[in-house]
């Protein structure tokens, strides 16, 4: 009997670009009154058929203390035509303030939605379909049957997020706190008579933004995942300048432990910002495979309201 485990859940080095994907309680927490992001990333293709990830969120601030999100995510993934998909709605209550004139913010966000995985038994090579003279012969039919090649579960995540909107204070902090597949969707790929339900991922992220005058800043920060016995920890530092007319320079680098360098370039412009890494292999797939990479690229946009003040949350932008 074969037996099929389905992935964790997909990664970006550019993990801000896609931020209602490490935390819903990130809903809404931008300078502006709504914002869109974009983020592509392929991967190992130097060793495999490239895994191919596309991540695009979307939310908007209300008056109200409540903001309202969307996020997307498909990856396909190897050579049996498998795709991991998810689609959420998220919503978020911005009324906890404290501080010197409330400008210090907690937000609370929950997201629902829907977790998808497929897989096309017609692209797989069983070993009962191999000739010992001739090799691969798809004309012959395998044993193994698979009991299911698709599956749409219901998927509940929350989060917390930090904010500090002081506008005149040089370093603030950032950060967050979150768990997503709450509610356990179930597996359909392990052919067990017990079933089996996919981990829960936990998510922890934060950092300082240091302006170091009006118009540079620098940002430390890190990221650590963990979803069943699969740990992922990430740092790393990125510096904003000038670089001409209406235009900064953002760049930088990530180390994810045990796996891979991620160095990045981005360049904001007005309100949108476009940002290219490079993620080099350090762990044991670099030893396996060396040279062994994945490019990601990345594109936002904060947008405001004629009239509106701008609001000084620190919230970093790739």
């Amino acid at each position: 009997m074969l037996h099929l485990r389905a992935q964790n859940d997909p990664h970006f080095s550019q993990f801000y670009a896609y931020p209602l994907g490490i935390n819903p309680g990130l809903t809404g927490v931008n300078e502006g009154d709504f914002r869109a992001n974009a983020v592509f990333r392929t991967q190992w293709n130097q060793v495999m058929t490239p895994y191919v990830t596309k991540g695009m969120s979307a939310d908007i601030v209300t008056p109200k203390n409540l903001n309202f999100g969307i996020n997307l995510l498909d990856q396909s993934a190897g050579e049996g035509g498998y795709h991991y998909q998810h689609g959420y709605l998220s919503i978020a209550y911005s009324g906890v303030r404290f501080g010197e004139d409330d400008n210090q913010q907690i937000t609370f966000g929950i997201q629902v939605g829907a977790l998808a995985r497929k897989f096309d038994p017609n692209k797989f090579q069983f070993g009962d379909q191999w000739n010992a003279i001739t090799g691969y012969d798809p004309s012959i039919s395998s044993a193994d049957q698979l009991q299911r090649t698709s599956s749409s579960d219901l998927d509940i995540g929350a989060g917390i997020s930090y904010a500090d909107a002081r506008e005149l204070r040089p370093v603030k902090l950032f950060g967050g706190i979150a768990a997503f597949h709450l509610n356990r969707p179930q597996d359909p790929f392990i052919t067990q008579s017990i079933a089996q339900s996919l981990p829960m991922r936990f998510v922890v992220h934060g950092g300082i933004q240091w302006s170091i005058n009006e118009r540079v800043q620098l940002v430390p920060q890190f990221l650590v995942m963990k979803q069943g016995t699969a740990m992922e920890q990430m740092a790393g530092i990125s510096i904003r300048a000038p670089f001409a007319a209406s235009t900064d320079l953002v760049a930088g680098v990530n180390y994810r432990f045990n796996d891979a360098v991620a160095p990045y370039l981005g360049f904001g412009f007005n309100q949108w910002v476009l940002g290219v890494s490079y993620d080099v292999a350090t762990g044991n797939l670099a030893k396996a495979a060396p040279g062994t990479s994945s490019l990601e690229v990345s594109i936002s946009y904060t947008g405001r309201k004629s009239g509106r003040p701008i609001r000084y949350l620190s919230c970093p932008r790739f």
